[in-house]
C-alpha cells in the first residue's frame, strides 16, 4: 500500500541534491517548480522525458501521494517509461529503513485509457452503463458503413464518401468541436454538398452506439468531458488528483486541453510540456493553439523552455534553428549543445530521382564502412510513395532495409475476428461485433445476420434465443452447431478463464479461418499470442478495452521469412519518425510541391505544419543531415519518356537558411574518365570538318 511518508529531512536533502546536481540549470528550474501552472517548451532533444520523470518524482519526494497524480501521454509505452525512471529516482532517494512510495501507483497512460477507467468509476453518474465495450478505428467505420447503407447514401448515381472518409470527418469535427460545415470547408471541401446527409449519418450512428452499449475513441472524450462538467461529478472526479502533468501537449485537440482545463480549474498543480515547432498532427484534430496560448489559459503560468540539446552537432542545430525562426508563430527558443565538432549539413543536388537514389546508396555504404550501422541511418519522406524509387534500388543490390508502415497488429482480419466475439460474448447489443462475426459463416450474408442479432436483441441479449433456430444457411450447418454453444458457454454466470475462453474460441474459429485466408498456420499462432496475453488479464473487458486502446503494433509471426541481416536501414514518413533519433538522416524529394506537399498549401496554417513536419525530421539527426533535392522530374517516371520539368528547393531551406547548408553534388564521376579538359581547337576543327563534308 502507498505511503505519503517522506525522507527524512537531512536523507532528502542531502540525496535529492545529488539527483538534482545532475540537471541542467533549465531543468532543475522546471523540476522544483511549485504549484503555479508550469509550461516547459522542451525543444527537440533537450530531456523532455528526464525533466518530466524528475518533476512526478520529486512531486512524490514532496509528500504527494502518488495515487493523486495524474500523468497523461499518447503512448502507454510512454507512461510505462516514464513510470520506470519515476522508480529509478525513487530508488536512489530512499534511504535505509525510509519508506516512500512509487511510481507504480501513479494514474499514467493515454487520454483515453485514463478516461476510460474514469467512466468505469464514474460513468454510472450521467446514466452510462459501465460495462461499455470499446471499439477501435476499423470497427467504427464498419459501423458507419452499416448505418450508411441502411440510410441509402450508397446509391450509386452520386460520389458518396465511403465509410472510412465518414468516420474522419465524424472525429474531426467531434475532437476539434468545430461545426460540421466548418470541417468540411476547411478539411474536406469535396464532400460540402453532403453536408445534410453526412448529418444524417452521424445522428443516427451515435444512436446505435447508444442503443448498442459501445463507445468508440471519441466518445470516450466527450463522456470524461461530461463528468467533468457536471457540477456534482466534477467536483468527486477533481478530488482524486493534486497535480496533473501532460506530455506531449502540442498534440492535444480542443477536448484534450478543454478536459485538462476542468481537471485544474485554477491551474494549480498543472504542468504540461511540450514544443509547438513539433505540432504536425492537425489531420488528427491536435491544435498548436493549445500550446501557443496555454500562458493565457490560466494566471500566473510560468513558461520555462529547455535549449540545451543532447542529441545533435551544433551545425545541425543552426540549421534546424534557421528553418523554424521562419515560423509565423511561435515561442521563442534557440537549441544549442555542449557537443563539438560535427560537419555542416549538406543540399544534395540531384539531376533526378534515380540520382538521388544512388546517392543514397553510396552515402549510406560509406558511412557503413566507416563503422555507422545500417540501423543507425533513415531516409525520411514526407510520403509513403516518395520512397518507391529507392526501395527499388536497395532491393537491386542487396540491401536490408525496414519500412515503418503497415496494419498494426489488430488491424489485421483475423484477430479482429477473434476480438469481435469476444466483444459480442461481453455486449450483445454490439451491432459491429455481431454482424462481423455472423457474416464469418459460410452463406450468411448481411440481411441474414441483421435478422439474426434483431432476433437476439429481442431476447435481452440471451444467446438461447439462436439455439431453438435452424441454421440460417445450408453452408453454415457445421459451424452454426458449433458457434451458438460456444456464445451459450461464453455468458454463462460460472464462467471460464479467460484464456480458456479465448482458446474456446480458437477453436471453433480455426475451420473458418482457414477457409477464409491465406497463411492460416501464421494467423492461427497469432492468436495463440491474445490466448497468452489473456493470462495476464482479470476479466474479458479488461481484456477488450486493452486491445482497443493500446493495440500491439505487429505480431512476429506477421514478419514474414525471417531476416538473417542483422542490420537493415531505415526507411520511415516524417510523421512516423517523431520521437525517434539517428546518427545520419537523409531527407529526401525536398522540393516545393513534395515539402510542402501540394495537398497542405491551401492556408497559411498548413504550410506552417509543413514547415514544423520538415523541422521534426532534421531534428532527427545526430551528426550528419542530407537534404536531397532532385533538379527534376519526369511526367511518367515508369514508362520512359522523357517529358519533364524542373523543381524548386523547398522554401523551408531556400528563404533564409540556404547559408547554413553546404552544397554537395549528387552525381559522381566514372573514375575513368580523365581529369585533364580536351584540347578545344582539336576538337573543334574535328567537328568543323564534318560538318563541311555533308555537303561536298
Amino acid at each position: 500500500m502507498p505511503t505519503t511518508d517522506t525522507l527524512p529531512a537531512t536523507a532528502s536533502n542531502t540525496v535529492l541534491a545529488d539527483v538534482l546536481a545532475e540537471l541542467n540549470s533549465a531543468q532543475h528550474a522546471a523540476v522544483t517548480h511549485g504549484d503555479a501552472p508550469l509550461l516547459i517548451v522542451a525543444g527537440a532533444g533537450t530531456g523532455k522525458t528526464t525533466t518530466l520523470a524528475n518533476r512526478v518524482a520529486f512531486h512524490i519526494s514532496e509528500g504527494v501521494d502518488p495515487r493523486r497524480i495524474l500523468l497523461l501521454t499518447f503512448t502507454r509505452r510512454a507512461a510505462q517509461e516514464m513510470t520506470r525512471r519515476v522508480d529509478g529516482i525513487l530508488r536512489r532517494l530512499r534511504g535505509e529503513g525510509v519508506r516512500m512510495p512509487g511510481g507504480e501507483a501513479v494514474w499514467g497512460g493515454t487520454f483515453h485509457a485514463m478516461g476510460a477507467r474514469l467512466l468505469r468509476l464514474h460513468g454510472v453518474s450521467i446514466e452510462l452503463d459501465p460495462g461499455f465495450t470499446i471499439m477501435d478505428r476499423g470497427d467504427s467505420e464498419d459501423l458507419m458503413g452499416l448505418v450508411r447503407a441502411q440510410l441509402g447514401l450508397t446509391r450509386t448515381d452520386r460520389r458518396f464518401p465511403q465509410k472510412g472518409t465518414c468516420s474522419d470527418i465524424y472525429s474531426r469535427a467531434v475532437n476539434s468541436q468545430k461545426p460540421l460545415g466548418e470541417v468540411l470547408k476547411t478539411a474536406f471541401p469535396w464532400c460540402i454538398e453532403h453536408e445534410d446527409d453526412l448529418k444524417r449519418l452521424f445522428a443516427e450512428y451515435v444512436e446505435r452506439k447508444i442503443a448498442g452499449g459501445v463507445l468508440d475513441y471519441d466518445d470516450i472524450l466527450l463522456y470524461w468531458l461530461a463528468l467533468l462538467e457536471d457540477d456534482a461529478v466534477g467536483a468527486e472526479v477533481r478530488k482524486r488528483f493534486d497535480k496533473v502533468l501532460v506530455d506531449e501537449y502540442q498534440d492535444t485537440n480542443s477536448l484534450q486541453a478543454r478536459i485538462v482545463r476542468l481537471l485544474r480549474p485554477d491551474g494549480t498543480g498543472v504542468t504540461v510540456v511540450g514544443d509547438d515547432a513539433q505540432s504536425i498532427y492537425s489531420f488528427r484534430a491536435a491544435d498548436v493553439r493549445n500550446i501557443l496560448d496555454f500562458a493565457g489559459l490560466f494566471p500566473g503560468v510560468v513558461t520555462l523552455p529547455l535549449e540545451q540539446n543532447y542529441r545533435s552537432t551544433q551545425p545541425v542545430l543552426d540549421a534546424t534553428n534557421r528553418i523554424i525562426a521562419g515560423a509565423a508563430e511561435r515561442i521563442e527558443k534557440d537549441l544549442w549543445t555542449a557537443r563539438g565538432g560535427g560537419e555542416r549539413p549538406a543540399v544534395v543536388s540531384c539531376h533526378d530521382e534515380n540520382e538521388q537514389s544512388d546517392f543514397i546508396v553510396r552515402r549510406v555504404l560509406e558511412l557503413r564502412e566507416s563503422g555507422v550501422l545500417l540501423k543507425r541511418q533513415a531516409v525520411l519522406f514526407r510520403a509513403a510513395h516518395h520512397a518507391l524509387p529507392l526501395e527499388m534500388e536497395l532491393q537491386r543490390r542487396n540491401i536490408p532495409y525496414h519500412k515503418y508502415g503497415g496494419l498494426k497488429f489488430t488491424e489485421t482480419a483475423h484477430v479482429k475476428d477473434l476480438t469481435a466475439i469476444l466483444r459480442l460474448a461481453e455486449n450483445p447489443r454490439d451491432i459491429a461485433a455481431g454482424l462481423r462475426v455472423l457474416t464469418l459463416l459460410p452463406g450468411v450474408g448481411p440481411q441474414t445476420a441483421q435478422r439474426l442479432m434483431e432476433a437476439l436483441a429481442q431476447a435481452s441479449g440471451d444467446f438461447l434465443a439462436w439455439a431453438d433456430q435452424a441454421s440460417p444457411a445450408p453452408a453454415a450447418k457445421s459451424a452454426w452447431a458449433s458457434f451458438v454453444p460456444l456464445m451459450i458457454d461464453l455468458t454463462r454466470p460460472e464462467g471460464m478463464e479467460l484464456s480458456a475462453q479465448v482458446h474456446a474460441v480458437r477453436e471453433m474459429y480455426a475451420p473458418l479461418l482457414e477457409r477464409r485466408y491465406d497463411n492460416a498456420t501464421a494467423r492461427l499462432r497469432d492468436l495463440e499470442q491474445i490466448e497468452r496475453l489473456a493470462a495476464r488479464f482479470p476479466d474479458r473487458l479488461s481484456l477488450l478495452a486493452d486491445i482497443a486502446l493500446d493495440p500491439p503494433a505487429w505480431a512476429e509471426d506477421l514478419a514474414g521469412p525471417p531476416v538473417l541481416d542483422e542490420d537493415y536501414l531505415i526507411l520511415s514518413t516524417m510523421h512516423s519518425a517523431k520521437g525517434l533519433e539517428w546518427d545520419a538522416v537523409y531527407v529526401i524529394h525536398a522540393a516545393d510541391g513534395n515539402i510542402p506537399s501540394d495537398m497542405a498549401t491551401g492556408s497559411v496554417d498548413e504550410i506552417e505544419e509543413e514547415r514544423r513536419l520538415f523541422y521534426v525530421a532534421c531534428t532527427r539527426a545526430r551528426d550528419w543531415l542530407y537534404v536531397c533535392f532532385p533538379l527534376r522530374y519526369y511526367t511518367s517516371p515508369w514508362n520512359h519518356t522523357d517529358a519533364h520539368g524542373y523543381a524548386q528547393l523547398t522554401r523551408f531551406v531556400a528563404d533564409g537558411a540556404r547559408d547554413v547548408f553546404r552544397d554537395e553534388p549528387g552525381g559522381v564521376r566514372d573514375p575513368a574518365e580523365s581529369d585533364a579538359p580536351a584540347d578545344p581547337a582539336v576538337a573543334g576543327a574535328s567537328v568543323r570538318a564534318r560538318l563541311r563534308a555533308m555537303w561536298e
